[in-house]
């Protein structure tokens, strides 16, 4: 079911909120979680936190949710310092992968608990989480108990709760990761849908790039406690400022070149311009491809040979191993996938495109 907004909810755009996060430092014991972080997210954006476990990705919501204290540095929600305001003064909404629902109190009554606790009239707090349970579209689901809902409809209650106090706002914590992948993508377009309709700040944490890249405005990669870029989707994708966002957002392949100016590396037979910082002529280098810019052709001169191929749908990804043992990947039209099978003598080319080149230790 869609997620639809009531008019009477159509409130919380006027006071979409700026969160900036600066000079973050937090260590537990010799761990490093935040080196210094610095980001900012604009009024009602999407920002997602991006990383593998330990870049300090969740810490830094929790510390934006006040359940985490910096050792240093200051947060701000449009331009005040809450580093010191206890979580339940912070105004955000916050919803967790557990779901953390009251398994003693129904549907709605979860919905209706922070409105309890703020001392709201019974009818009033009641009518509310009604209200809210209509907008993620379990209306009917009002007098059911945790264990009687689906991990999806668990988690729009959890949402809904999270709104319920019309928070300034929204934190998600791994929302999504304890469903299942048809629910999960049904839920983040709606969550994201629902996100647009009320223009809420929201910072969503996910390990999951494909989550990130079709439901942020912006990403930001993290690594060992610092943003390593922070763009939108495409601008992430196609031009990654570093190695590890390139092969961490996407497949990447990563094929031996040497620089032949600062700003052209010869890879495969053919000189390609270099994007991002370069490196000295005469440099050997690892040039990083993306699958969609290698070109594969049934070539029985060649010595590179066809070694895997995996179904994609609309494209099948093929594997190519060149004659120094290096493999490559490439993505082709399914229809054409039929002449390359495992075994194939093909040759590689390149598109034409930029490429990002790392320098090997």
């Amino acid at each position: 079911m869609t997620l639809t907004v009531p008019e009477n909810d159509r409130t919380v755009r006027d006071g979409a909120a700026t969160i900036e996060f600066r000079g973050l430092h937090r260590r537990f014991g010799a761990t490093v979680a935040l080196d210094g972080l610095d980001l900012t997210v604009q009024p009602g954006e999407l920002l997602a936190l991006l990383g593998p476990s330990g870049c300090g990705k969740t810490t830094a919501l929790r510390m934006l949710a006040g359940f985490e204290t910096p050792d240093s540095g200051a947060l701000l929600v449009d331009g005040e310092d809450v580093t010191g305001v206890p979580a339940h003064r912070r105004d955000a909404g916050m919803v967790f992968q557990s779901y953390s629902l009251f398994p003693h109190l129904n549907a709605l009554d979860n919905v209706a608990f922070g409105l309890r606790m703020r001392k709201v009239a019974t009818a009033e707090r009641r009518s509310r989480a009604a209200e809210l349970l209509d907008l993620v579209g379990l209306a009917d689901k009002g007098e059911r108990f945790p264990h009687q809902l689906s991990g999806g409809q668990q988690q729009r209650v959890a949402l809904a709760r999270a709104l319920a106090l019309r928070p300034r706002v929204l934190l998600l914590d791994e929302p999504l990761s304890a469903l299942d992948a048809k629910v999960r993508t049904t839920l983040r377009e709606e969550i994201r849908r629902l996100q647009q309709e009320l223009g809420i700040t929201t910072l969503f944490v996910t390990h999951d790039q494909e989550e990130a890249l079709s439901t942020a405005d912006r990403v930001a990669v993290m690594r060992a406690g610092r943003v390593e870029q922070c763009s939108t989707p495409t601008e992430l994708y196609s031009r990654p400022a570093t190695a590890f966002v390139a092969e961490f957002v996407g497949t990447t392949s990563r094929i031996p070149g040497v620089m032949t100016a600062p700003d052209t590396v010869e890879v495969l037979g053919r000189r390609v311009p270099v994007t991002g910082e370069g490196v000295t002529a005469g440099a050997d280098v690892d040039v990083l491809l993306r699958p969609e810019g290698v070109d594969v052709t049934p070539d029985p001169d060649a010595g590179a040979r066809v070694v895997a191929t995996a179904f994609l749908g609309a494209s099948t990804r093929v594997t190519v191993r060149l004659p120094d043992g290096v493999e490559v990947k490439s993505d082709v039209p399914t229809r054409r996938a039929g002449e390359l099978p495992v075994g194939t003598p093909v040759a590689v080319g390149l598109q034409d495109q930029e490429v990002l080149v790392a320098q090997r230790p």
